[in-house]
């Protein structure tokens, strides 16, 4: 029922979407002008290496023989690519100082740019949370600045934890990604295994937090009485948020991976905004259905979730 309620209010609400759009790629272009500006001399040299070229030919060459089925060729490439790994790690070592200093850089503009990310998805959540509750049309950014104590107080807890738990579990996907490299069986398992661990991790983060930004913004709570409330389970029922964040999070996968590989990209332009704003819509319904709180899924339709329940077979017959 959540589930359905949810795409109910991703409808209602579709126009946020092009909102989130907006927000999402000013915060891109200027994030990557200066990322861009600040790694670029190290990026030239890089790409201008032989070892770098060789395991783009490397990679190309498995890739292709994958997609021709050439099974017998992919031992030999994914030598190639195993070995001229080894020398891109070789010739990173050379310039340990340089890369370590890129990457505080990157990992800085990377913290700065999630945190005005989270500014957008309060806001995305404070006008969602009005439409359910009230009916209201609330303005994007007027609500973005009405909220924007609130939102920074948020963002500075909830983004460097969230960045923290990423890394842990990116390099821990880049581990098993590359540890049965010189198998190509145990390569293919690993790309799948790898995925899955994704979704798996975003799972668990998801289900634990879903109710934080909730709490805070239609629960009018503190940010440690919401942040606590997240993960009491009481009427939480985990397991059906969990296997209900499964298959969005599995949905949203499969919708970015077509808009990139139909549409040549073009269809990330709203997949991707439209991936937040899902997320944040079941985040809401969640929360209002666990505190039993009445809510419009449209315009002509309200539920009540303290009278929703599954009929018995003995109220059935009495009529009930």
């Amino acid at each position: 029922m959540r589930f359905k309620h949810t795409f109910h209010v991703f409808v209602d609400n579709f126009s946020v979407i092009y909102k989130q759009l907006l927000f999402r790629l000013i915060i891109t272009v200027i994030s990557g002008i200066i990322c861009g500006l600040c790694i670029s001399p190290l990026l030239r040299d890089l790409i201008k290496s032989e070892q770098f070229n060789r395991l783009l030919e490397g990679v190309g060459g498995f890739v292709s023989n994958l997609l021709n089925g050439e099974i017998e060729e992919l031992s030999t490439f994914s030598q190639r690519v195993k070995d001229a790994y080894a020398d891109v790690m070789i010739l990173l070592q050379a310039k340990t100082a340089s890369f370590i200093l890129s990457g505080f850089i990157v990992l800085l503009i990377y913290l700065v740019a999630k945190w005005f990310e989270g500014l957008c998805n309060y806001a995305t959540a404070a006008v969602i949370n009005d439409r359910m509750a009230l009916r209201a049309e609330q303005p994007f950014l007027g609500t973005l600045i009405r909220n924007l104590k609130e939102a920074v107080i948020y963002n500075s807890i909830y983004i460097p934890l969230s960045i923290a738990y990423d890394l842990i579990v990116g390099v821990a996907m880049f581990f098993l990604l590359f540890f049965l490299l010189n198998n190509v069986l145990y390569f293919l398992i690993s790309i799948f295994l790898f995925v899955l661990a994704i979704v798996l991790a975003i799972m668990i983060k998801m289900t634990f937090t879903c109710d934080w930004l909730p709490a805070l913004i239609r629960g009018k709570k503190g940010q440690l009485g919401a942040l606590k409330y997240s993960f009491v389970q009481k009427g939480k029922k985990p397991l059906g948020v969990m296997s209900n964040f499964t298959v969005i999070t599995i949905g949203v996968f499969a919708v970015n991976a077509a808009a990139l590989l139909l549409t040549f990209g073009v269809g990330l332009l709203i997949t991707i905004p439209s991936s937040y704003v899902i997320i944040i819509c079941f985040e809401m319904v969640n929360y209002y259905d666990r505190e039993e709180l009445k809510y419009f899924l449209d315009k002509n339709t309200i539920v009540n979730t303290s009278k929703e329940h599954v009929v018995t077979r003995e109220e059935f017959f009495r009529g009930e």
